[in-house]
Parts: C-alpha cells; structure tokens; sequence
C-alpha cells in the first residue's frame, strides 16, 4: 500500500474520469462538473456533494466483465484466446496469478498493471472517505446544508468506506484498518502501517455499517437523480454478506492458517472454529431482508403481457429479468455506473442468419461442468434424480411438441440438454434451443428464436476472432428487449449488487449453520425455487432423490444450499467468493475446463467433449491475493500472504 503522499496529492482531489453511464431513465451520476481542491471542496452544499461523488466513483465496476473479478478469474464462464486479450482476470483463472506484479491488484491501484488508465486504488478510495467525513463532520463547512442532509450524507461516506474495507478483507484477508488518513508530517513508523488481525477488521468493518444505518434513509425519494444512493438495506445486505464471509470455514478456524502472523508475532487469523459467527451472520442477513421487504423489495415475477406468454416462458423470463429489469423491486442494490451494455454483446449469440456477430459476440462460453451444475426438472442434482438418467449425456435425443418452449420440435441435441429446471433454459443457450425476446419473429414464444450452434451455422464460431468455445451461452444477462439493431440493440441496465434471492439464500445457509435445518431454512431457500418454477426441498428430495433424507440433517442441507446459491446466482460473480469462503475452490478450480466442439459441423462432431483447459489452484496459496513485492519493500512492516 502506498502511504507516502505528496502535497500535490493531498491538496488535490482526483476525481473519477468520466464514465460513459448507462443509458437508464434515473440514476446516480458519480461524475461531477469539475475538480474541486480540498480549499474550495466544502465551502458550499454544491461542491460538497461533488466530493462525495467522488468517493461513490470508486465502487468497484461489477458490471465488467474485464473489471468483475469473480466472472472471469473462476470457471463459470471462459473465453477463447483471442478476443479481449491480456485480461488479468482470465490469467488468474488459468493459473498464471503471480507475487511480483499480482494481477487485478486493486491493493496498489495496478490491476491492469502500471500506468494503465483501466487501473483503481481501493486504498485511495477510502483516503477519499476519510477526508469527506472529517470535512463535513465540522459544521463550518458547507454551511448552506441543513443537519439531515449533512447527517445523510456523512452516513454514505461511512458506507463506502466500509464496503471498501470489506473489499480487500474478501480479496487479501487480513487488511490495515485506515480508519483515519496519515497526516503528511507523519514519521516513518507511522506510515508503515500493519495488518490488523481479520476477526478485528471484521468488527471494524460491521460497526461502521452500524453507524453508518443511523443515518442512512430507508429508501430513495427522489427517484429521479438518486436512484443508485445508498440505503439502509444496502448497508445492512453488505454486512449480512461480510458475516456470513467471516463465519465461513475459509476464515472460521482455518488451520491452513497457524502461523500467520505478523513481524511482532501478532495471529493475523483465529483458527479455532467459532460456531456463534454463524448465528451473527443469521442474524445481519434477517434483519437485512426485513429491512429490504419493509421497504418495497420483493422477488421479480414477470407479468404476462399482450403476447400471451406461455408459463413455461413467464418462469424463464422471472429469472432472466431479475437481474435485467431496471430498478425491479428484487434488486436491493445497483451501481447505474457500471454498464452492462457490452457485457450483453459478449453473451449474446446470433439466433438467426441476418445477425451481424459484432452484434452479438457471444465470447463468454459457460464449461460444461456449469450445464451439469443445474438441477433436473424435479429439482435435485442429475446424479440424484432417480427418475432420470444422465449417465449417457452426449447422446443425441429428439426433442417433442412438449420441450418446444425450450427446445425446437423435432431438433436433435444432446441428452443432458434435456429434463432440465427452468434456471438452466432461462441461463443457457445451446445448439437447438430457444431464446425467447420481445422481437420474437412469430410476436409470441411459440416458433420463436432458435439458436443453431455448429461451425458454419448463423450461432456458430466461424465469425473470425468472435467464437464461442464450450458451446454454451448466456441467455441470463441479456435483456429480453433486444434488437437485431445497429442503432442501441441492447437496453443497458445498472449491474444488481445484491439481489432479494441472494440474501434469502444467505440467510437460509446461515441458519441451517447455526441450527440446522429448522422451518426456516426451508421456508426462505423455497421462496426462491418457487420463483424458479420448482418444487421445495423436502418435496423434491422426497420424490425424486436417491438420497431423500438429504435435507434432514444439517450436513446434508448445506450442500443443497451450496448448489442452490451457485444456480441462482450463476454468471452474476458471486461464484468465484463463495466457492473460496466454503474452502471448495481447490476442488472445483482443479477440475478440466470442458465443452462441445465447437469446430464440429457436423452432428457426429460437435457433440464431442473437447478440453480447453487443465485449471490448476494451489492451495492454500490461492484462497488469498498476494501483496505484491514492490508494497512488500516499500511498507516492511507488512508480511506476505500465506504460500507467496
């Protein structure tokens, strides 16, 4: 971490470049009209809220693919070689993460390396919140604001510094509290900070949130210019999420982690098993989602409309639109600065002939061990389903009248494409299926868009560098509004942070840890199966699993709790965390990297499991990022990460 600042880089507030912002009807704008020094910053209301946009503009671009760590740094989407290059994300994902320049290094500001202007310094970030909450915190400053909105204001600043915390803390553990920027007269000693221990970060962090709902309002007013402003569901969603992190096995009595310390000897992780995080995570998530509901959040149900939609297509449009529909009551929290736009031209796949592959580049291919990932049509996993056999899952089948909502009539494709829950037709594209959208050529879901797969068809990868690699794409992020247009084909929306789903399913992963699998657990999971078209747990279990007493105990309703929040939440980034948190990732990111042929023309061909790559994750070193070498001797008082 660079703590050696200059006058000019105390006296100057950098704000954000200016971002291209989604074009939404109502939303945020982080970008101010000038740039204010710390002089003149906080003489009046006007230039005050400037600076807090400031601290706004660091939140992280989720809605990036290049920018999202979790999408591309894992294995549930890939890519080929050629189209978008030098991404540091996808390197992490095929191994190459290394200490002495650590890719998407967000700790020194080089996550694409020096100089670069794609680059983001969470430290800065919070340097900025720090000096907003001391300025404003003095009410000779900005006088022309009244208390509330001065209060309000203080309590966002609070938020993001919080959130940006708990940012490292998830990428690099244990993470120097700044709660107060160094003067620039400060001795060495001073600049040199430590790690705190995580269980104290962890605190830090949650009662700062804590402070920071005191001020928050409980929801926007002013949808208009505000819509994207922190509430007090956002922050209390932010600490359901950094509990359940912290009760995780990754960071709850890991013994991967005796002898971390620091220079003094100080423990940087407890690595005796603390069962009662669990229940404090449970706690935080509830009050998160009563928060949430109190104030308008419900899960997403798309309406039928003027096209008579079937209900198969409704349920798939439910989960589609949950993450694509603008400001829908479901999302808790959206960054409208984050675009969405050209990660809907990176999915999106041509459906017919007379669509141009730079409209639709669909460049990021879900492996085949994500297709396996959903549950059958009675909704267990497709090892489990005693009903239906995928042992056999390259055999080709005929699909009927019955599956044409999903899949054409009469098209021929793989067995595991077929039996499949609505999740798994509502996310994945493949060869012969459907992909419904409001431009649909027959205006209803029936004889709609089908999309053809192999080499030389009009959805196949002989589009030059624009291919697809697994034979899988990603329906789910596309926004059924889009046009076969070369003016705006895509309906850019702010990129969900938190979802309803997610802390429902947090809260029912929380509680069966704590205790089990009581009503509870099963009643907050269901909501979301529901939405997904599908049955409870106990039902499902109950009919169809080989193994029916599965949900009964506490061991077995975690792994089905594991599955349901990876399916849910699927392509969204949060894959990446919780495989890491749950200490699963050096399974999971050991495994091949397989897909279809995609070079196939033929059916014989294309239905060919290829490998495109042998992921490797060494553990324990990779559960955390490395400090990098340079932050190692410019600040000696930090230790490096475990196994870098």
């Amino acid at each position: 971490m660079k703590m050696y600042f200059n006058k000019t880089q105390i006296l100057a507030v950098l704000l954000a470049l200016a971002m291209n912002i989604q074009s939404c009807d109502k939303h945020l704008d982080v970008v101010p009209d000038s740039a204010p020094t710390i002089d003149n910053a906080f003489t009046l209301r006007n230039e005050a809220e400037k600076y807090l946009f400031t601290c706004y503009s660091y939140l992280p671009k989720n809605g990036n693919v290049q920018f999202n760590i979790g999408m591309l740094s894992g294995d549930e989407m890939w890519k080929n070689e050629v189209t978008l290059p030098d991404i540091p994300n996808f390197e992490i994902a095929k191994g190459n993460q290394r200490a002495g320049n650590p890719l998407m290094n967000v700790w020194d500001g080089n996550s694409y390396g020096a100089g670069s202007s794609n680059n983001y310094d969470i430290f800065d970030g919070i340097r900025h919140c720090n000096i907003f909450i001391e300025k404003m915190s003095d009410p000779n400053n900005a006088r022309d604001l009244d208390d509330s909105e001065r209060t309000r204001w203080i309590g966002e600043a609070e938020f993001l510094k919080a959130y940006y915390h708990y940012y490292l803390l998830r990428m690099y553990g244990p993470i120097p509290i700044i709660d107060k920027n160094i003067p620039i007269e400060a001795s060495t000693e001073e600049i040199n900070v430590t790690r705190a221990p995580f269980d104290d970060c962890v605190t830090y962090i949650s009662n700062l949130l804590d402070d920071s709902v005191e001020k928050l309002p409980e929801s926007i007013q002013d949808i208009t210019n505000e819509l994207g402003r922190i509430t007090q569901p956002i922050a209390l969603s932010i600490k359901a999420e950094l509990l359940t992190m912290a009760a995780s096995p990754l960071f709850n009595g890991n013994p991967d982690y005796t002898g971390f310390v620091n220079h003094d000897g100080t423990p940087l992780m407890n690595t005796t098993e603390d069962p009662e995080k669990w229940r404090k995570a449970a706690d935080a998530a509830l009050a998160a989602i009563q928060s949430a509901e109190e104030n308008g959040n419900s899960l997403f149900y798309f309406e039928q409309n003027q096209f008579d939609l079937s209900e198969t297509t409704l349920t798939k449009l439910s989960v589609r639109q949950a993450v694509t529909e603008r400001w829908n009551p479901e999302i808790v929290w959206a960054n409208p600065n984050s675009r969405t736009t050209n990660l809907q031209y990176y999915c999106m796949v041509p459906v017919s002939a007379e669509y141009n592959h730079t409209l639709a580049q669909k460049i990021l291919s879900p492996p085949l061990k994500i297709a396996r990932m959903f549950y059958t049509k009675n909704g267990v996993p497709i090892n489990e389903d005693k009903t239906l056999n995928f042992t056999n899952e390259t055999e080709l089948r005929l699909a009927t009248a019955e599956e044409s909502y999903n899949i054409e009539e009469g098209f021929q494709t793989a067995r595991i494409n077929f039996d499949r829950e609505p999740r798994f037709y509502a996310d994945l594209g493949f060869d012969g299926s459907t992909f419904y959208k409001r431009d649909s050529p027959s205006k209803s879901d029936e004889s709609t868009w089908v999309i053809r797969a192999k080499y030389n068809d009009y959805g196949g990868s002989n589009a030059g560098v624009l291919y697809n690699v697994s034979g899988y794409y990603i329906k789910k992020l596309v926004d059924w509004r889009m046009t076969n247009s070369t003016g705006e084909p895509y309906r850019a929306y702010a990129w969900p942070e938190i979802r309803l789903s997610d802390l429902y399913l947090l809260y029912a992963e929380a509680l069966n840890e704590a205790e089990g699998p009581t009503a509870d657990v099963f009643k907050y999971a269901d909501l979301v199966r529901k939405r997904a078209g599908l049955e409870g747990i106990a039902e499902s279990w109950s009919n169809y699993s080989v193994n029916p007493s599965k949900p009964s105990t506490k061991e077995g309703m975690r792994d089905i709790l594991h599955q349901e929040r990876l399916i849910e939440l699927a392509f969204e980034g949060k894959r990446f965390w919780d495989l890491r948190r749950w200490k699963k990732a050096a399974e999971e990111l050991n495994k091949d990297i397989t897909g279809w042929n995609y070079l196939g023309v033929t059916q014989e061909e294309y239905y060919q499991i290829r490998t495109l790559e042998l992921q490797r994750f060494v553990a324990p070193r990779d559960y955390l990022w490395p400090l990098s070498e340079n932050t190692l001797l410019q600040n000696p008082n930090l230790v490096q990460n475990p196994g870098w």
